[in-house]
């Protein structure tokens, strides 16, 4: 094959993975031509509401796999924390890179950590992840939506309409957005439990290509393959959507696997939590095992009841 052609959303940092991706194929195949084939996904255009109240997955994943299965694109390169557990048949997730750091980070032009925000400020993030980890720690504080592209949100946070946002580390490292920021606080994870598959890029393919298969699997991190693996099979065991608070986050220590796992209510509480720490050769199905335990323990019910909560301020009322 000569041509290759990416899918991509066409957020500057869904461009810079894009590349990223374009520039390791193409020195690993230099017979190969990489081009981008640039979509505007749902979760781009629909920026007035939390993504929470659209309804349906794949917000940011959808339109790239409409491309793919017409036709028009070979792989689709998508941030994994955005991939849905279910893949339409057609289509395979076969590589996930190499994970970098998967840290949630707060930044504040006023004040230099969460521990010194003062009472009732105002923090902005749409996630109910972050915001039932937030307010877990800190009840007293306002959470209030933050929608848009990056730098939107750092605009808004610049602006003071809020007095702090939170926002993944690894994408602000990406664009270099960092050094603008006077006051920043990277979370540790145990203080803020990433979602499923931060910071790590999902490669996926359109089926019955061996090239394309051979190519998009040279991206693949082991490492990551498996870490990334056990989360999506939390999420898929635990049937969690976008309207579930819900952290997920193992991680390779030395010959050991860190399993992390939050949800509750988006408020801060009732909070169920694990942290698991099993060999290597050991881990392969903690992913579900953990999941049916939570399961066991009133999980769903509790995920139904935090649904019915969530972004209850911005839905419409009944008369």
């Amino acid at each position: 094959m000569n041509k290759l052609t990416i899918a991509t959303r066409v957020s500057d940092l869904a461009l810079w993975q894009a590349y990223h991706i374009k520039d390791r194929i193409e020195s690993a195949y230099p017979d190969v031509t990489v081009e981008l084939n640039k979509i505007v996904s749902n979760g781009d255009k629909v920026l007035d509401k939390p993504l929470a109240l659209i309804g349906g997955k794949g917000h940011f994943t959808k339109e790239l796999e409409d491309e793919m299965l017409a036709g028009n694109a070979d792989i689709a390169v998508h941030s994994l924390k955005d991939v849905p557990t279910y893949i339409p048949d057609g289509l395979e997730l076969v590589s996930v890179t190499q994970r970098q750091d998967q840290s949630d980070v707060f930044l504040s032009h006023t004040y230099k950590s969460i521990e010194d925000l003062p009472q009732g400020a105002v923090v902005g993030t749409t996630s109910l992840r972050r915001r039932m980890q937030l307010l877990q720690l800190r009840p007293d504080l306002k959470v209030k939506d933050l929608r848009g592209n990056v730098n939107t949100r750092l605009r808004k946070l610049k602006e003071g309409q809020y007095d702090a946002i939170i926002l993944a580390y690894i994408g602000l490292f990406r664009l270099d957005l960092l050094k603008d920021i006077p006051f920043t606080q990277k979370l540790s994870l145990d203080m803020m439990i990433p979602p499923m598959g931060q910071a790590a890029l999902g490669i996926e393919i359109v089926c019955g290509d061996e090239k394309i298969r051979e190519i998009a699997e040279s991206l693949k991190d082991e490492n990551t393959f498996i870490c990334t693996q056990i989360e999506r099979d939390f999420i898929s065991k635990i049937g969690a959507g976008c309207s579930a608070p819900v952290a997920c986050n193992a991680v390779v220590k030395e010959d050991n696997i860190i399993f992390r796992v939050m949800l509750g209510f988006p408020d801060g509480t009732n909070i169920m939590q694990e942290k698991l720490i099993v060999k290597m050769g050991e881990s392969k199905n903690i992913g579900l095992e953990l999941a049916q335990k939570m399961i066991d323990n009133g999980a769903l019910e509790l995920l139904k009841n935090a649904e019915k909560i969530a972004f209850k301020d911005e839905m419409p009322q009944r008369i």
